[in-house]
């Protein structure tokens, strides 16, 4: 088992390599939304979407949508793409109310 993981190392690229780690930190911020998310749920016992959740959630389309261009995946480019969109436009929803005073 040990082999086979050094030699799929070993017929990688150096840059092959860093992108599937931006991919994999990609996915770790996206994981970590979902974390924040049920933390701040548990403490006020109802679901509730943080603000955060909306910065771990633009950090992580940002680079799994540059991770779905390197690999030139159209896929995820269109799923990652539209949901970036969404994901600004909920956190400009959280500003807009912050700045008027309204903040939940």
């Amino acid at each position: 088992m040990l082999d086979a993981l050094v030699a799929w190392f070993h017929d990688r690229s150096t840059t092959e390599i860093v992108w599937i780690g931006i991919g994999f930190f990609a996915q770790a911020l996206f994981m970590m939304r979902f974390v924040v998310q049920w933390i701040a749920s548990e403490r006020v016992r109802r679901s509730i979407v943080p603000e955060t959740f909306w910065y771990f959630s633009i950090g992580g389309g940002v680079l799994l949508l540059a991770y779905s261009i390197y690999r030139m995946d159209p896929v995820y480019m269109f799923g990652q793409g539209l949901g970036l969109i969404i994901y600004f436009r909920n956190l400009y929803f959280v500003w807009t109310h912050k700045r008027e005073g309204t903040a939940p």
